[in-house]
């Protein structure tokens, strides 16, 4: 079939309306396309309210159309957007967020602030996968979930990964070709530092993983990768559906690592300030644009007291310490709690409890709050506890914005208006979008 495609929805996808034989328009989400685009497209699945098709071919092309960066384009479910020039995938981003809040939450936002940088080798994060072979050469194999399943698609390099994370898939490429990959290793994860010089790794693995063969594989691995500077195991947690698009955005996975070689963090620098960052504590994957998420968010803000919820490692905290008496921090995870403790000046109070139980608690009254809370947003005994501390401002850090959305008629009932709206790329080639948008009484 032939469509027209209207234009970007947040998921990556392109929308399309198909005539039904009673004259009602359906509605049909086809990936890797731009607006104005005509393709032939196939459907894949068939749901009463709307259809999932695959594009066959581009019959006309949009002008921004471009050639991908990655040999895996197309293929892999990691990046969403390499076919479109990169100015144009920044423009889409903008207008899907102002669209998506415009929808659900029935809100026009200000002028959007747009911060973007290099698209390519961004990532200072990647969660590799893995698949054991039979072949007589090579014994495992490693890379992304293909897109829209859960198989295995191997790749050798990663464009939008560092260049040393690069250099480590390499290596592991070359491992895998003598040595058997250690019972209950699910997944790798590669951390590089802000200089992209040390690389921390962690084996994700499965309750019953073979210590010993783990600790033998860390060793050979650490051999072949000599910036690796320490190599630990943390226990895979299961948060319910897994995630089909990788690299992954929260790198979170368990609450204890346990060393098996080297040291068991890196050390973080993001402009003046410098993060312990253990291996399972979530840390921001762009490693250009950290810097203007702390100036957007910590920039012209003082005050007495300022409380940063969802406070993961500190990366707000830090720069809050230097313009407020005090801050509160307050964050649930074990490992993040752990590094946020030691990466906290004195007058920083970390406190372990989830933003919800803090909330309950009556919390502080506070001069600002900054809350970056994970995908599913604040939810609704986040919201009833944030209005009630009623804070003068308030700044929301997001990286859903459909979530975003859902959160904002709830402040706004409490008498919170944005004052200003800010999208920062943290995700070039995908569709993710980071918003930053300061909210006042």
């Amino acid at each position: 079939m032939e469509l027209t495609i209207e234009k970007l929805v947040y998921g990556g996808d392109g929308l399309a309306r198909l005539e039904q034989p009673d004259g009602k328009r359906k509605t049909v989400f086809v990936p890797l396309v731009l607006p104005g685009e005509r393709v032939e497209a196939t459907v894949v699945e068939e749901r009463p309210g709307f259809a999932r098709a695959r594009l066959d071919r581009v019959l006309k092309a949009s002008p921004q159309r471009t050639g991908p960066a990655c040999p895996y384009f197309g293929e892999c479910g990691g990046c969403h957007y390499q076919h479109a020039a990169y100015e144009e995938q920044v423009a889409l981003k903008r207008e899907i967020l102002r669209e998506t809040v415009a929808r659900i939450a029935k809100l026009e936002l200000p002028e959007i602030g747009t911060h973007a940088a290099d698209a390519l080798h961004y990532r200072n994060r990647t969660r590799l996968k893995f698949a054991v072979t039979a072949g007589a050469e090579t014994k495992f194999e490693v890379g992304y979930h293909k897109l829209g399943s859960h198989l295995l698609l191997p790749v050798q390099e990663c464009p939008i990964s560092s260049p040393l994370v690069n250099r480590a898939l390499q290596a592991l490429w070359s491992l895998a070709v003598e040595h058997d990959l250690p019972k209950g290793i699910a997944e790798i994860e590669l951390f590089v530092d802000h200089t992209d010089a040390r690389l921390l790794v962690e084996f994700v693995v499965e309750a019953n993983y073979d210590r010993s063969s783990a600790m033998s594989f860390a060793e050979e691995l650490q051999r072949n990768i000599p910036a690796v500077v320490g190599i630990a195991a943390v226990p895979r947690v299961n948060h319910g559906e897994e995630q089909v698009a990788a690299p992954e955005l929260d790198t979170t996975v368990a609450a204890c690592a346990e060393t098996l070689w080297g040291r068991d963090y890196l050390e973080y620098k993001v402009g003046e300030f410098s993060y312990r960052v253990t291996a399972g504590s979530f840390f921001q994957t762009n490693r250009y644009l950290a810097e203007k998420l702390l100036e957007l968010v910590c920039d012209d803000a003082h005050g007495k007291l300022a409380i940063d919820l969802y406070a993961g490692v500190g990366l707000f905290t830090l720069p809050l310490a230097k313009s407020f008496e005090r801050v509160i921090a307050v964050e649930a995870a074990p490992a993040s709690f752990t590094d946020l403790k030691s990466n906290a000046p004195r007058n920083v109070k970390a406190i372990q409890a989830t933003t919800e139980t803090y909330l309950s608690r009556g919390g502080a009254r506070a001069d600002l709050v900054v809350v970056d809370p994970p995908r599913a947003g604040l939810g609704k005994k986040a919201l009833a506890g944030l209005t009630k501390l009623a804070p003068k401002s308030l700044l929301y850090v997001s990286c859903d914005p459909s979530t975003l959305a859902r959160d904002l008629p709830g402040l706004a009932n409490g008498g919170y208006r944005v004052t200003a709206a800010h999208l920062v790329d943290l995700f070039p080639q995908t569709f993710h979008i980071e918003t930053v948008l300061r909210l006042e009484r």
